[in-house]
């Protein structure tokens, strides 16, 4: 008899460091890469594992979030699969989610209506390759209540994860899961190395339900799954680690094998466009045995025009989505995503421009992030002057220019 298994993705966060680029949105509904936006990631592992019942919870700014999975995710309903966007209903009372514990609390109803096995509880606002069922016949052959995912990260950056501490007589089972220590115990098989936790779980339904559900009886808890309710199971020996560094992905490279990336902050988020456009990216997404699915508009393919003296239509070491049209202007290291338009004598270098941009002649865009609809004036500047632009703009730590949604820059 074929295993039940229900997939929930955790959607509901707010995504405070992102802003401006949350500001009108949820964090797992902002763009990425061109044409995609950061849920797309997790659905798709989920779907090319095999797993077609999905459950997305989201809260915060979700409109633009539930518009793009019910335009984009749409599963066969004769099959009885489904992705399906739940806000929080309130079934409990006039409240909305106390955290990601809480939200699957408050969403019981929709385990007990499918009935499943087991249940994967992923988030939404990673950007990575996973095969989920690796993962889940891993838990099933434990026997364990949960097992958490977890990523090898150097011993030294321990105080910015979740630390997920092993038995070194069995190193699949978890002793302790720490948030952010500063001192920790390496990997019996690596000293220098410790498991972050992916913020990726995979539960006996029974177990989920009673530990969720004692959960929401403590005044004092923060309904966290990583704060609360792995720590709980972890307390009673019923935790286990799976080594992301197993998880055989179809048609990875050596170069982008074991990607995974938290893009909570602005530095982060450019950092993994840069990840994109090397000649052999740190993080491939050309890799057509596990592709990362999507849907955008009715674009035409992009188009490059002009092409003499200094007036010549040209990109490197870019992508470039459809729709775009780069008229005499030169675009370097960036990542454009449709409909965006960059006029003659324009330079845009190192740059992720987002749908809709205009950029006018003249023009200098230089690491930044042009949010949704910016209009650039002809001859305007962006990461040209820094302290002009703090006065203006959101300038991250690292130096990098955000414009939000529908802004016109300043002359």
């Amino acid at each position: 008899m074929a295993v039940k298994v229900l997939a929930i993705v955790l959607a509901g966060g707010e995504g405070k460091r992102l802003m401006p680029l949350t500001a009108d949105r949820a964090k797992p509904g902002v763009p990425f890469g061109g044409i995609y936006r950061m849920i797309d990631f997790v659905l798709s592992n989920l779907a090319n594992g095999g797993f077609l019942k999905i459950v997305v919870l989201t809260q915060y700014k979700s409109h633009s979030l539930d518009r793009h999975i019910t335009k984009t995710w749409r599963m066969s309903t004769l099959l009885g699969n489904y992705v399906t966007p739940v806000p929080a209903q309130q079934r409990l009372g006039p409240r909305w989610f106390a955290g990601s514990a809480d939200a699957i609390y408050q969403s019981l109803n929709l385990i007990n209506d499918e009935n499943p096995d087991y249940v994967i509880v992923f988030g939404a606002d990673h950007i990575y390759r996973m095969d989920p069922k690796q993962m889940v016949d891993a838990h099933i052959a434990s026997g364990a209540a949960v097992t958490v995912a977890g990523i090898r990260q150097p011993k030294t950056m321990s105080d910015q994860f979740g630390v997920i501490e092993v038995d070194p007589a069995d190193p699949r089972r978890i002793r302790a899961f720490r948030e952010k220590p500063t001192e920790v115990d390496g990997l019996p098989d690596a000293p220098d190395e410790i498991f972050a936790s992916m913020g990726n779980y995979v539960f006996s339904t029974r177990a989920l339900c009673e530990a969720v559900s004692r959960d929401a009886e403590d005044p004092d808890s923060k309904h966290d799954m990583g704060g609360n309710i792995i720590p709980m199971l972890v307390e009673r020996g019923e935790a286990n680690v799976y080594d992301f560094r197993d998880n055989e992905v179809p048609g990875s490279t050596d170069r982008d094998r074991g990607y995974w990336r938290d893009v909570g902050t602005l530095d982060s988020f450019y950092e993994a466009h840069t990840d994109l456009i090397a000649t052999l990216p740190v993080f491939n997404l050309y890799n057509m045995e596990w592709p990362i699915l999507t849907q955008y508009g009715p674009w035409p393919p992009a188009k490059f025009v002009h092409g003499f003296d200094d007036r010549a239509g040209r990109a490197v070491e870019s992508m470039i989505s459809p729709g775009v049209v780069v008229s005499g202007a030169l675009v370097e290291r960036s990542v454009i995503s449709p409909n965006v338009r960059v006029n003659s004598w324009a330079h845009v270098e190192g740059s992720v421009l987002m749908e809709g941009v205009q950029v006018g002649r003249r023009a200098v865009i230089r690491n930044a992030i042009l949010d949704k609809n910016v209009i650039v004036p002809e001859g305007a500047q962006i990461g040209v002057d820094l302290d002009r632009d703090r006065k203006l703009y959101t300038v991250s730590d690292a130096g990098v220019v955000v414009v939000g949604k529908g802004q016109r820059v300043e002359l």
